[in-house]
């Protein structure tokens, strides 16, 4: 098990936060973060799907 690693801030001269050292772990996690969100936003107009159609699609799809 890996111990969390938490951010390092890049300051300036005036204390002010300008930038970030992340882990790999923490970029992939924000990267995979963002790209679910793009997918929600892309998707916001779709009318949702009661539980009964979606396991009739996959049932029929052959996946449940």
């Amino acid at each position: 098990m890996s111990t969390p690693v938490k951010e390092q801030y890049i300051i300036d001269r005036d204390g002010n936060k300008t930038g970030i050292i992340l882990s790999i772990e923490q970029y992939e996690q924000m990267l995979e973060d963002l790209h679910d969100l793009a997918i929600v936003a892309e998707r916001r107009s779709e009318q949702p799907v009661s539980l009964a159609k979606m396991q009739e699609w996959l049932k029929e799809d052959g996946t449940l």
